[in-house]
């Protein structure tokens, strides 16, 4: 009966033995953790796919600075270049982003393959945000105030740093699993991937651009207008905006807490605004026999002249002389850019299109109805890209 029953001093020492390796078991697998993850913090139950330990790198741009501002002043002719600059601003930043990250090089063609593939549609959005944000036909006002290379870097800008999250953010997650939208990042001090591509790419790159574009403005507000110029031209204007707009600035001096002076400024200025159509940038006039059509082929319109008169109406000058932080000429260019823009969001190039319309008919109409009264006009006008596109329509002449 002996042989057959432990006695219960065995199965205590069995119990104990077995709880011995259950904790050396446990110490063992936190051990194994420790060294694998180099610390007790790493203890968790992410998965290591969705852990990323950023590594240092230096930001290298793939930019000449001097090439990039003569692309930005004429985008239109430079349209192909100009996609080459938005491809160059965006491969450096997921170049830096993939470096800090430590993305090996079997990874780093998935992602550049990904962008390959959105690079055609994100050149448009770039070139037509571009177009609306800056205003090619200010060059001469703009290089008079020293800011036309300046305006054009910080429009690049403001457009790369709407689209460059969001580019970031799809490229990146292709290669790097995310768990609900979210990655787990080691480190400390550590930053998203788009603040990285936002605050240690995009923004020195744009502040490289910005000193290159300071150095270019100073020097061409310099030479221009150095000898007198006569030229040619051939402008049709249909359309006139005039507008009056003002501007004030109130720079007060305090000295612990107390107003001891004060310095008011108010400007006023009228605006000119003539807007039409370049004849000797195109003007083509063809006629097709078999279909009885006379097609008129303008420009896109655009801004002919501006004329902007400002009056100062109050300059009131504390006796601490405030007023010498205040830049005039940019309150000047700021009310411009004002009338400018507010021109163009009243649909001005589109009644300017309907003007000439109404012109082209009166104008062409006599000579059209003298060879045949059958023939109809057509008017067409230019687009960006230097499509012709219709407009108007076919507008049948009276009898």
């Amino acid at each position: 009966m002996a042989d057959r029953y432990s006695s219960p001093t065995s199965t205590k020492r069995s119990a104990r033995l077995l709880l011995v390796v259950l904790i050396l078991s446990f110490l063992g697998i936190i051990m194994f953790r420790y060294f694998q993850g180099g610390g007790f913090g790493d203890f968790t139950s992410i998965p290591k796919e969705y852990q990323v330990s950023y590594l240092p790198a230096d930001f290298k741009a793939n930019i000449d600075e001097e090439s990039a501002l003569a692309i930005l002043a004429n985008p239109r002719r430079y349209r192909r270049e100009f996609n080459d600059l938005v491809y160059n601003l965006n491969r450096s930043i997921i170049d830096h982003v993939a470096n800090r990250m430590g993305i090996p090089d079997s990874l780093r063609t998935v992602v550049y393959k990904e962008y390959e593939r959105q690079h055609p549609y994100l050149t448009d959005l770039y070139y037509n945000d571009y177009i609306q944000l800056k205003d090619t036909t200010s060059t001469l006002y703009q290089s008079w105030y020293e800011n036309e290379s300046s305006n054009a870097v910080e429009s690049l800008n403001q457009i790369a740093s709407r689209y460059t999250c969001f580019l970031v953010t799809q490229i990146i997650t292709q290669v790097v699993q995310t768990r609900g939208g979210m990655m787990y990042i080691k480190g400390d001090n550590v930053d998203t991937p788009c603040g990285v591509a936002a605050n240690e790419a995009l923004r020195p790159m744009m502040q490289r651009l910005q000193d290159r574009a300071a150095i270019e403005d100073f020097g061409r507000s310099k030479g221009i207008m150095e000898e007198k110029i006569e030229r040619t031209i051939a402008e049709l204007a249909t359309f006139e905006v005039r507008d009056k707009k003002g501007i004030t600035k109130n720079l007060q001096t305090k000295i612990w807490g107390f107003n001891v002076s004060s310095s008011d400024v108010e400007i006023t200025a009228i605006s000119i605004l003539k807007i039409g159509f370049r004849l000797d940038d195109y003007f083509d006039v063809s006629l097709n026999e078999s279909s009885g059509v006379v097609t008129v082929t303008l420009p896109e319109p655009t801004i002919l002249s501006h004329e902007v008169y400002p009056r100062i109406d109050k300059l009131d000058i504390g006796w601490l002389r405030e007023v010498k932080d205040v830049n005039l000429n940019e309150s000047f260019n700021l009310l411009r850019d004002e009338f400018r823009r507010e021109a163009r969001a009243d649909n001005s190039m589109e009644r300017a299109q309907e003007k000439a319309v109404e012109l082209m008919n009166t104008m062409f109409m006599p000579v059209i109805t003298s060879m045949n009264k059958k023939y109809r006009l057509k008017v067409r006008f230019q687009t960006n890209l230097r499509d012709p596109q219709d407009v108007t329509g076919e507008r049948p002449l009276s009898d």
